[in-house]
């Protein structure tokens, strides 16, 4: 009896893997069998020659990967990138970035989105977790284009009730969405820009909705120190005492977090991830980064991001996720410390969990969602390859992703966008970039004074 046919088989390709005790693995001659936008099973390539599929991709001599996740980033603003260079922390948001943000319309996030979901879907990045405002735009883009999203309406405490509010109302009415493909978070800002009333009261709105939070905190040493000196504890205690750790958080950044903070997030009675984007520490000259090996000491996943591209002037999770290995080997003293195997677990199962889908997303197996991307390891810099890990690691590169698919749909195939129209994207953005980028009102969203 012929079985019945696959929407998708994936082909001849070598599949990451993870086995039960979440070693990386590779299986070699493998083809993957979609059905229902799900992972049905890995079969080996002669097993899949009798399997009929509605489509069928052909990796021959490709490494297929589960998606990259970029665990924390603020998609719009691809809108802003290269306006605020070279400048300490407090100068990028009071002179530019905030004077600018106040200019924002929904159109400008609109099309900010979509350039960062082409520049994320050609990386081979398939979810990202975003947190920005007027995101009805952003969440109408992913629905459009077809990337998965965990989304956050920011708020800031000077905004009044009315913020959080909106906060809330946006969660609630987006949360699966897109056919499930968006799933949805409270988005505080930080403990700098949202006081402990917000953010107590914030904690509450998480626990009787059953929503998840999202926000900033020890983004750097400063932010530590000056909490301290103004209110005798750190960010990461703030969360304690406000109920924060009592949920399921999402901290972006965390490279002010002390030896101090681990116990409390070791015992924190949520679910509690940090995303880490090295590449803006290094430009802005932080003196510290993310303290990966101390977090996966205590369990707490930390899933690799980019933070966004008027930070970090890309959305590579790539780059993000060699930067995120040689960084740590560098600031511990060894060498043996995070390998190349340990950082592709941080990019795919430890990302997943960041962002509370590591049961849904994160490897390619049985009853997974179909988040893949194919990888072409042909080209000299990848050449010759001893150590698979290693390769992918440190010498690939984004542009080395070739399809990129989600929930089992083509997105991007051989190097070509099928969802998004990039060159309209960026007509349009020009013509409406001088009045975003007007400064000469005076006004900014915020003052950044920590």
């Amino acid at each position: 009896m012929t079985p019945p046919a696959a929407d998708l088989v994936i082909t001849r390709c070598t599949v990451l893997t993870h086995d039960d005790q979440e070693t990386i693995g590779f299986a070699e001659d493998a083809s993957i069998l979609v059905r229902n936008g799900i992972v049905e099973a890995v079969v080996s390539g002669a097993e899949a020659g009798g399997v009929p599929a509605r489509e069928r991709i052909d990796a021959h001599g490709q490494i297929a990967l589960p998606g990259l996740i970029n665990c924390h980033t603020h998609a719009p603003m691809a809108a802003l990138r290269g306006v605020a260079e070279d400048l300490p922390t407090d100068a990028w948001f009071n002179d530019v970035v905030w004077p600018v943000e106040s200019n924002l319309t929904a159109r400008d996030v609109e099309l900010g989105a979509r350039l960062a979901c082409a520049e994320m879907i050609r990386a081979g990045v398939t979810c990202f977790a975003d947190h920005y405002f007027a995101m009805d735009a952003v969440a109408a883009v992913v629905e459009e284009c077809g990337i998965r999203a965990h989304l956050g309406e920011a708020f800031l405490s000077s905004q009044g009730p009315a913020g959080r509010e909106r906060s809330l109302e946006f969660a609630l009415e987006h949360r699966g969405r897109a056919g499930g493909r968006i799933t949805t978070t409270l988005a505080p800002h930080a403990p700098y820009t949202v006081d402990d009333a917000d953010l107590a009261a914030t904690a509450r709105l998480a626990h009787e909705h059953g929503l998840p939070v999202h926000l900033h905190a020890a983004e750097n040493r400063d932010q530590t120190t000056t909490s301290l000196q103004r209110h005798g504890v750190t960010p990461i205690e703030v969360l304690r005492r406000t109920g924060l750790l009592g949920t399921d958080v999402l901290i972006a950044h965390g490279t002010g977090i002390l030896d101090d903070d681990l116990p409390a997030l070791r015992d924190a009675g949520g679910r509690v991830a940090v995303a880490t984007a090295p590449r803006g520490y290094l430009k802005f000259g932080w003196p510290t980064t993310t303290p990966v090996r101390a977090l996966r000491e205590i369990g707490v996943p930390v899933g690799l991001a980019t933070d966004g591209a008027a930070s970090n002037n890309s959305l590579d999770v790539w780059e993000s996720m060699a930067l995120t290995a040689l960084v740590q080997k560098s600031t511990t003293g060894d060498p043996r410390w995070l390998t190349a195997r340990q950082a592709l677990h941080h990019a795919t199962l430890q990302s997943a969990r960041a962002v509370g889908l590591g049961d849904t997303i994160g490897s390619i197996a049985p009853g997974r969602r179909a988040d893949i991307v194919l990888v072409d390891l042909s080209g000299p810099h990848t050449q010759p390859v001893h150590d698979l890990a290693a390769t992918l690691v440190h010498s690939a590169r984004s542009s080395d992703v070739r399809t990129t698919i989600v929930d089992g749909r083509v997105l991007m195939r051989d190097r070509e966008l099928l969802t998004l129209d990039v060159p309209s994207v960026v007509r349009e953005l020009g013509e409406r970039l001088p009045a975003l980028l007007d400064r000469g009102h005076g006004r900014r969203i915020q003052e950044y004074d920590t």
